[in-house]
């Protein structure tokens, strides 16, 4: 039986590829950006638009990492088993992924959100861009 990991290379929705300095940096940038864009969201009151944001900041720093590992992800379920299969020493990393991704989707989709699980995903967001950019020094 196929691994998750295994599956999203086969579907090609996991490609291996030669790491780049500049992709990495451009996905670091973009975490860093919508990073900031959550805090003023949150600040402001917006709870949808925090959640959201910090959704994609911890997005854009998994993606960094995973490229720095050799692998360009095309979809977030992949992202998410890229995330494990290849770090899989930072499972806080990857629960923070998870858990912002539902509440970016609750937000998105079913218009759930609050300011108090904002607060949280604008917190982890935080804490994940440090770690990966800890993790790529």
């Amino acid at each position: 039986m196929m691994s998750a990991f295994e599956r999203c290379i086969a579907e090609k929705r996991l490609v291996k590829v030669e790491p780049s300095p500049e992709m990495i940096k451009k996905e670091m940038d973009s975490a860093s950006y919508d990073y900031g864009r959550a805090a003023d969201s949150l600040e402001e009151g917006d709870a949808k638009w925090a959640s959201v944001q910090a959704y994609y900041s911890i997005f854009h720093a998994a993606k960094a990492l995973v490229l720095s590992k050799g692998y360009r992800e095309k979809g977030h379920y992949c992202l998410q088993v890229a995330l494990k299969e290849l770090c899989p020493a930072e499972k806080a990393l990857v629960n923070d992924l998870e858990m912002c991704m539902d509440l970016r989707h609750g937000a998105d989709y079913a218009s759930t959100y609050d300011a108090e699980s904002a607060k949280i995903a604008v917190r982890k967001a935080g804490e994940s861009l440090e770690r990966v950019e800890e993790l790529l020094r």
